[in-house]
């Protein structure tokens, strides 16, 4: 097989099963790079690349618009491939389950809002902007939202959403949620608290406004990743995990080490960020047509979102020079098959972790560092 996506004739033919870690054959990397080389010799013109940069929040609000909780569902491989997240995870998600001092959590809300492996349904609301209620049982107060729509928050180090949990996750680009809310469903530690952010107004309304959204154990705001000015509800060396899904491949690459470098800073020594992303080659680049390529390997979608594919090295330089320690950097290769459609298709994405390291002089589990 040397395409990429490959449209068999019979049903009576196509028996191949999903598969996980795909060796690429020569011939198949080789007409992957000659794809890639072909949607990239016309580049977007230089005035359409500043439109689509100026107006990206605009093209995120569309997409949620459109789309609401209905995209990105699949993640029942969260917890499997990002251990950390729920270490003491209970897969068979019970109606109630025990806190470590004996007593009871219920689910907060079962008629609306529930999630089964990740999917998340929406509570009928009024969609409106929710940055000023939420804050009502955190001690962060808002004072106004700056002309882009985003939360200008004041707070003190010592007194903060989240200030009194022992651990907290930051997901940055959480859409509609279907990330976090699976992460506060799975994970019982009653220390737990979590932070999301978006770029987008309208992904942060569809997270507050689910109903199993609780601001006694999660935070919602709206983030622009990119400026460096744009503050962030808790303080520097607070956070244990930081989570980037599909996130960092929709921003300007030449934008990409200083939000590594920032995010960095946020997280406690010891703590890591979680990454899964786009890699080269994937299918969704070998798809793109002339006239839709930015810059090499970042390409403009027909919605006007933007996305990166990445190697290993390139990711491995960003986290590193941001002062990260590797765990993990792995490509992952798929063959899913679409047997509706008989189509194979053939995914590429990356996954890392990396950790901040301890100072030197540093005892941890007896061990010196």
């Amino acid at each position: 097989m040397t395409g990429v996506s490959s449209a068999l004739s019979t049903k009576a033919h196509f028996v191949f099963p999903n598969r996980d870690n795909v060796e690429w054959s020569e011939e198949q990397e080789a007409s992957a790079r000659n794809k890639v080389q072909e949607n990239s010799r016309q580049f977007v013109p230089q005035d359409k690349q500043d439109e689509y940069e100026l107006n990206a929040n605009e093209y995120w609000n569309d997409f949620y618009k459109i789309h609401e909780n209905g995209f990105f569902k699949d993640r029942h491989w969260l917890f499997t491939e990002f251990p950390e997240l729920a270490p003491n995870q209970n897969l068979s998600q019970p109606e109630a389950s025990a806190y470590k001092n004996g007593s009871i959590r219920k689910p907060r809300n079962t008629r609306l809002g529930s999630c089964e492996n990740g999917l998340c349904s929406l509570e009928t609301k009024t969609q409106e902007h929710h940055q000023f209620d939420l804050m009502k049982d955190s001690h962060t107060i808002i004072s106004r939202l700056d002309p882009d729509g985003e939360a200008i928050l004041k707070r003190s180090d010592g007194d903060f959403p989240g200030s009194s949990a022992t651990c907290r996750i930051l997901e940055v680009g959480c859409g509609a949620g279907n990330t976090v809310f699976p992460i506060l469903q799975t994970n019982n530690d009653p220390g737990l608290f979590v932070y999301c952010c978006d770029f987008s107004n309208t992904a942060v309304d569809l997270v507050q406004t689910n109903a199993e959204y609780d601001s006694s154990r999660c935070f919602a705001f709206v983030h622009d990743l990119c400026k460096d000015q744009s503050p962030y509800p808790m303080p520097e060396e607070s956070l244990d995990i930081i989570i980037l899904i599909f996130v960092l491949s929709a921003i300007l690459p030449e934008k990409m080490q200083c939000v590594i470098n920032r995010l960095s800073r946020l997280l406690k020594p010891g703590g890591m960020i979680l990454l899964r992303d786009y890699g080269r080659y994937d299918l969704a680049q070998l798809r793109f047509k002339k006239g839709r390529c930015l810059s090499d390997n970042f390409y403009v979608r027909g919605d006007g979102t933007r996305v990166y594919f990445f190697t290993q090295d390139e990711l491995g330089a960003l986290f590193t020079t941001a002062g990260l320690e590797k765990v993990q950097n792995l490509v992952d290769r798929r063959l899913q098959v679409n047997r509706g459609k008989q189509v194979t298709m053939h995914r590429v994405w990356i996954q890392c972790k990396y950790r901040k390291p301890f100072p030197a002089g540093h005892k941890e589990n007896g061990h010196v560092h």
